[in-house]
């Protein structure tokens, strides 16, 4: 087996998508990115399974446990400085839940800048901190509530840092809940039954993750059944499902005809030799 890393940009991943040697391509990325490079593969008949963006969707009802999900949700939005496709960037509350909330800018306020355990580290580059400021303004134009405000960590520290940030959304269309924003931001919306909230997470163009947190095993199971992403966790704020099973996402999170890793990945990256034979005896 031989690993290689090559470095470029538009003519290398053309050159290794158009290459007759290569026969299958995988991508994690952009959608945008992904949509292009899945349609250049299927021009050319080759396998691709294309990953994109992602909005990831966290759901607590009233008998959620407080003290897990509020920790769940710590970890999911400020985790790799919610700089991952599986870190959830909104938390849809069935009716409002004070205390809840209340126990996750508790726990985001305590988190400190650095690379220790319990730290937060800086953003890829100063485009990165650009943005998440951007959407957080925006939010506030719109009548958001800041409930932890991590712009301060913009002034007065060498580096790209932005610190976490919790948003008390008022408006159900503005793009913090809607964009994939690559920070630690959470944006928190109240709706006043299941169906709105499985609703408003069906209607995002993304696939990827959505999570349900309750004490209710029937709760978890309808959500379960009419959530639209393609991983789905009760009461875990990561569902990264572990080898040998799948990961994948539906809709603008994934192009292509299989998941990446499980039953789906082998499939993929073996090709099916059929052989009929007849023997005269």
């Amino acid at each position: 087996m031989v690993f290689e890393i090559i470095n470029g940009t538009i003519p290398i991943v053309n050159g290794l998508i158009d290459h007759p040697l290569v026969k299958a391509v995988t991508f994690v990325g952009s959608t945008k990115v992904a949509k292009i490079i899945s349609q250049r593969c299927r021009n050319l008949n080759k396998r691709c399974i294309a990953l994109g963006g992602a909005k990831n969707h966290l759901i607590a009802v009233r008998d959620c446990n407080i003290d897990m999900c509020s920790t769940d949700v710590l970890n999911s939005f400020c985790g790799c400085t919610g700089q991952r496709c599986m870190a959830a960037s909104n938390l849809l509350l069935v009716t409002e839940q004070k205390k809840l909330i209340e126990a996750i800018c508790l726990k985001t306020s305590k988190i400190i800048p650095g690379a220790s355990k319990y730290q937060l580290g800086p953003l890829i580059d100063q485009l990165a901190v650009n943005r998440c400021k951007k959407y957080v303004d925006n939010a506030v134009s719109n009548g958001a509530k800041i409930l932890v405000d991590g712009r301060t960590w913009v002034d007065g520290r060498p580096g790209f840092w932005f610190g976490p940030t919790i948003l008390l959304i008022t408006d159900p269309k503005d793009p913090s809940l809607h964009d994939e924003i690559f920070g630690p931001i959470l944006s928190i919306l109240i709706v006043q039954s299941d169906e709105e909230a499985v609703k408003f997470e069906n209607r995002n163009s993304y696939g990827n993750a959505a999570c349900i947190y309750t004490t209710t095993g029937l709760t978890a199971e309808w959500y379960r059944k009419h959530l639209s992403a393609g991983m789905i966790g009760i009461n875990i704020g990561v569902p990264v499902p572990r080898e040998p099973f799948s990961f994948g996402g539906n809709k603008d999170s994934k192009f292509g005809s299989y998941d990446i890793t499980g039953d789906g990945g082998i499939e993929f990256f073996t090709w099916r030799q059929k052989c009929t034979t007849k023997w005269v005896i």
